[in-house]
């Protein structure tokens, strides 16, 4: 048997299609694509939605192929978690969600096998900061302040218990705290929003200034 040869790529889940770029990466090992596309497909159903990192293990002689899954990048099982498409493109003013402690400790242990860490606590403050680039807010807090209640002991129970669920009535606070953090932050975020559209404009009005070749 010879060496075998890796084969990393990145699909949607479910929804892997034998398009150029994926044609050009197996095209050469000579195996049955269709087949490598149905398993993958069934591999990744349950991350519809999702980019998924996906390896392709292959014997070039006996053309034998593995398929190793691997969890959807941070930001992306983040957003699926919430339901947005994209994150905020003012992430220190403009929050776009706000989740409970559950819900990110449910993120930690899918990717806690992908990530070097010393226990689920650390993982969980991973994807904190994650969330916190995405302009979303934990407990109704930014990342600083909710890990230091995590350092502090403060979702202990929580994480040891590993509770991943977020009961109705919290996600009643959740949208308040976060209604009341977008009231706070409404000018600044205007203001914000503005200039993006000024330098648009203005970009815009040079391009028209600009002879034609």
């Amino acid at each position: 048997m010879g060496k075998k040869e890796t084969i990393e790529i990145l699909i949607e889940g479910g929804k892997a299609k034998a398009d150029a770029s994926l044609a050009q990466k197996l095209g050469p090992m000579r195996i049955n694509l269709q087949e490598v596309l149905k398993v993958i497909n069934e591999k990744t159903h349950s991350f519809s939605g999702m980019r998924v990192p996906v390896k392709v293990i292959v014997d070039p002689e006996t053309k034998d192929f593995e398929i190793s899954i691997g969890t959807p990048p941070t930001a992306e099982l983040i957003k699926k978690e919430i339901g947005i498409d994209k994150g905020s493109s003012f992430p220190n003013k403009d929050k776009v969600a706000n989740v409970g402690i559950e819900q990110i400790i449910k993120i930690a242990r899918m990717k806690e096998s992908s990530i070097l860490h010393n226990s689920l606590k650390s993982v969980v403050k991973t994807i904190i900061g994650s969330c916190n680039s995405l302009g979303i807010l934990v407990e109704g807090k930014e990342a600083e302040y909710i890990n230091k209640d995590v350092d502090e002991g403060k979702y202990d129970n929580e994480i040891n218990q590993s509770i991943t669920e977020t009961n109705p009535e919290k996600k009643k606070i959740l949208k308040q705290q976060l209604d009341d953090f977008k009231k706070k932050y409404l000018g600044d975020v205007e203001q914000l929003k503005a200039k993006v559209q000024e330098k648009k404009v203005a970009a815009a009005e040079k391009k028209k200034e600009e002879p034609k070749k």
